[in-house]
């Protein structure tokens, strides 16, 4: 039985996205995702402060949700029902694989239900990031994704949480840094923050640090 406040592929609507940093078609990658509720206009203003030399692109979400949007119709906080989360995968793809064909380094950045969606693409698709970071946010634990030993081996992955988080539940968070940081095999950089659910100056000048040292690392 399909959601019901999930469009249907006739209903999805079109990819609306903002930019920011280098118009070089052939440049990084980095694809900034949204929260729950919020939209592509809050997050594009993080490209400010992290690395120049790749371009930007934060993706609207495509389900209209409390005067913002989200990814997935979800059963509970953290919790995507799946098929709602393997339309929005297509629908994302659709975009992703126009705006960069094969060969075009990609980064993902999630913040909250954002943080969900990246990991639910990297799990389908590993092979096809160059890395995500997962903001403040779980994985989508049994939302039709493999989340099996040794899934992300080799990717690189960084995971920042709030020990005061209230939003997503203590339990997903936990799952979520055992599984980045030991079974997954992900080469991950972790941080724990003493505040709750937002992003704070220092993680963010990490993640540009992360993002910067993939870059590096990138064959020519």
């Amino acid at each position: 039985m399909r959601v019901p406040d999930q469009p249907t592929a006739a209903e999805e609507p079109s990819h609306v996205v903002s930019t920011a940093g280098s118009s070089d078609p052939a440049a990084p990658l980095v694809v900034l995702l949204h929260g729950r509720g919020s939209s592509e206009r809050e997050i594009i203003s993080l490209a400010d402060q992290l690395p120049t030399g790749p371009a930007y692109a934060a993706v609207r979400a495509p389900i209209a949700e409390g005067g913002g949007y989200a990814w997935f119709a979800n059963r509970g906080i953290g919790r995507p029902i799946a098929e709602s989360l393997a339309d929005s995968m297509v629908w994302f793809r659709t975009w992703l694989d126009a705006a960069a064909p094969a060969g075009r380094q990609v980064i993902l950045v999630g913040f909250s239900g954002g943080a969900a969606f990246a990991g639910g693409l990297i799990l389908a698709d590993p092979q096809r990031f160059s890395g995500a970071a997962i903001l403040y946010g779980t994985l989508p634990f049994e939302a039709g994704v493999p989340v099996t030993p040794a899934r992300l081996a080799g990717l690189p992955v960084f995971v920042a949480q709030g020990d005061q988080d209230k939003v997503i539940p203590r339990e997903l968070l936990d799952r979520t840094w055992q599984y980045l940081l030991t079974d997954s095999a992900a080469s991950a950089q972790a941080r724990r923050d003493p505040g709750g659910h937002h992003i704070t100056g220092q993680t963010l000048v990490e993640v540009g640090g992360w993002i910067h040292g993939l870059l590096n690392s990138q064959p020519a």
